[in-house]
């Protein structure tokens, strides 16, 4: 602000200062964030101890049982206690209720640090969470009493609780899951199969609360309330019932941002339809960049750590590129309409700006999904040209009445059509999944690929002129990253406990480890092998050879000791250059040109190790990437007892 002060009267001086004032406002709220919404963390696995707390927020998980918030935590517990934990009960418990105070036996473990180095970090959502704990229930809650529960996210999750089991009452299967994502925004109960479908069909937005549920919510309300006023002559003459409509949409999409519990997408959506039906009310145009940025601002200075996520990221650049395309080809596209007239035409006309819109977004999203999950659906957008249309007219006029019929009971009467919209949808993702080479499962993107693809992108979207043009230089250069991407030779997970080696074919060879671990692994590093790992004896290629104390793995003439046993770590330091070890090793082994023990992993976390074609080796850590963080992982002299360690990673990634 001085800045500006003093730069005033230069033409370049104003423009400096802001953009200096933006950068500093922006670490100033990043860091006011982190303190506000710090809570206390779980040090150490608790092992089996009985907690207290309320249930705020129940997930149905399909085939598993209940996910379950507890606020307001009791537990005999070392060290800090959370405030907020995260049980799974299995399948078959009885079921708890948004408000209630229960009490339960179970494991408590701290929030998962990322399993590779660079992967996705479930300790640093649980801080911004509030979270200091996930684990699992042992068995069946104990109701103490029922909560007053006054607080308004506590009322929220209560009904969006009834909400859901009113949907699933009706819509007892897979569709209820979807309609139930769709009107709250919670898709805990979705199978996993056919989210697969719809993740590799490129549908999975629909499932997701954003701009094309908002846009269609905000233009059936509008429609409706203009409609049916219009055909009162009295009102439609004498009063502005286009902005009477407008209100009206506005009241209601913001209700129905709430009621999915404000995530980034719906939030991104509301503020920007919001103030397109602001714009109704004044008679003002709004669609610009202009709306872009400012509904980007609001979200970052009111949630900074979104900015990393692929939710924000994906949602702004669809929308980015859509106003930049329509803004291009707009003079384009009306000069077609007003030359070609009549119903085929429109139709034409229609069904062009749907393959233009669902190209543009595709395109947009596509890189940042590859980027956070490897993935790119390749027929995305003739998915999205036959599944959308359904959407619009045969699934969210059926979830808006089945939530205006809900208060009155007769919310069967939109459901069961709701259902039969569903199937459609469902059936369009199933289809499009099963055609061939429908995935490509493509090598991770860096980010200073994908940081050099967003500039090249923002140019294209921003300028009016021909040079907006360049803009495609680098990013065709950000995508080229991926083919400079050397995926480590050697990974090894926190503990120590699970380890992956390179096959010659590419693949990697596991040794153990949970789902999440593996998903991560084979999404960042390679896909993974068929083959077993050796307990005794040789790999397939004969790289890795095992026994009872250990594994030795060999490219060429290097050598990698993977010590299992302290029994081995003589015979490991022999020759090796390099010794990983899951117990400690300390100063027992001085041959090795490197050593990687069960200290360093404790302390360090997951590895990631690379043999350098000039005989170097170069290793990461999931700290050294990570960082000094609030979230970070704070080693404690206790050593975890290992019956009280659940599998890796049941509750690691959502």
């Amino acid at each position: 602000m001085a800045m500006g002060v003093a730069l005033r009267r230069c033409a370049w001086g104003m423009p400096l200062a802001l953009a200096a004032l933006l950068i500093a406002l922006g670490f100033a709220v990043a860091s006011a964030r982190t303190a506000w919404v710090a809570a206390p963390v779980l040090e150490r696995y608790s092992g089996a101890v009985p907690v207290t707390g309320t249930v705020s927020l129940v997930e149905l998980m399909p085939e598993s049982g209940q996910r379950v918030t507890l606020d307001a935590i009791e537990a005999p517990i070392d060290g800090p206690l959370p405030t907020r934990v995260r049980l799974r009960f299995k399948a078959g418990l009885p079921a708890v209720t948004v408000g209630d105070r229960i009490r339960v036996r179970a494991v408590l473990i701290p929030p998962q640090q990322a399993v590779i180095p660079g992967g996705y970090d479930f300790a640093r959502k649980s801080w911004y969470m509030g979270l200091g704990a996930t684990g699992q229930a042992l068995g069946a809650a104990e109701s103490l009493e029922t909560s007053p529960g006054q607080s308004f996210r506590l009322a929220l999750n209560r009904v969006r609780q009834t909400i859901a089991d009113r949907v699933r009452a009706v819509l007892p299967g897979p569709e209820g899951g979807i309609a139930t994502a769709i009107m709250t925004g919670e898709s805990g109960g979705i199978p996993a199969d056919i989210l697969a479908h719809f993740r590799d069909s490129g549908l999975a937005h629909i499932l997701v609360i954003a701009g094309l549920h908002m846009g269609m919510v905000a233009g059936l309300v509008f429609f409706v309330v203009r409609g049916g006023l219009a055909l009162v002559p009295a009102i439609a003459l004498r009063w502005p019932i286009k902005k009477w409509a407008a209100s009206v949409a506005l009241l209601v999409i913001g209700a129905y941002m709430v009621l999915a519990g404000l995530p980034v997408p719906a939030t991104r959506a509301f503020i920007m339809a919001a103030i397109v039906l602001v714009a109704v009310l004044l008679d003002r145009g709004a669609l610009t960049m202009r709306l872009w940025a400012f509904a980007a601002m609001v979200v970052l200075l009111a949630e900074p750590e979104q900015l990393p996520g692929p939710s924000f990221q994906m949602s702004f650049a669809a929308v980015a590129a859509l106003i930049a395309t329509y803004q291009a080809l707009g003079p384009w596209l009306a000069r077609l309409r007003r030359d070609h007239r009549g119903r085929l035409a429109a139709i034409g006309h229609h069904v062009l700006r749907m393959l233009i819109t669902s190209a543009a977004a595709g395109t947009a999203t596509t890189i940042y999904g590859l980027y956070h999950f490897n993935r790119i659906a390749v027929f995305q957008v003739v998915a999205n040209l036959l599944a959308v249309p359904v959407t619009g007219i045969a699934v969210m006029p059926f979830a808006v009445s089945a939530l205006l019929l809900m208060p009155l009971g007769l919310e069967k009467l939109a459901l069961e059509p709701l259902g039969w919209g569903i199937d459609i949808v469902s059936f369009i993702a199933t289809w499009v999944s099963s055609w061939p080479d429908a995935l490509l499962i493509l090598p991770p993107l860096p980010t200073w690929g994908l940081l050099v693809f967003s500039f090249g992108g923002l140019w294209l979207c921003l300028w009016r002129g021909d040079w907006r043009l360049w803009g495609l230089a680098p990013m065709a250069l950000g995508l080229a990253a991926i083919w400079l991407d050397q995926p480590p030779d050697v990974l090894v997970d926190g503990r120590g406990a699970a380890m992956a080696v390179r096959n010659a074919d590419g693949s990697l060879l596991v040794s153990r480890g949970g789902r999440v671990l593996k998903d991560t692994w084979s999404r960042r590093a390679g896909p993974l092998s068929t083959e077993w790992w050796p307990k005794h004896g040789h790999s397939a290629d004969g790289r890795l050879s095992c026994d009872d104390l250990g594994c030795l793995y060999r490219v060429g003439s290097r050598t990698i000791a993977l010590v299992r046993d302290e029994d081995g770590i003589e015979a490991a330091c022999a020759g090796p250059e390099l010794v990983i070890s899951a117990v400690p090793i300390r100063s027992a082994c001085r041959g090795a040109h490197t050593v990687i023990d069960r200290f360093d992993l404790w302390r360090q976390g997951a590895h990631a190790i690379w043999l350098e074609k000039g005989g170097g080796i170069r290793v990461e850590t999931m700290s050294g990437l990570q960082g000094d963080r609030p979230w970070s992982f704070h080693p404690h002299p206790r050593k975890p007892r290992r019956e009280d360690k659940p599998d890796d990673g049941e509750d690691g990634e959502d």
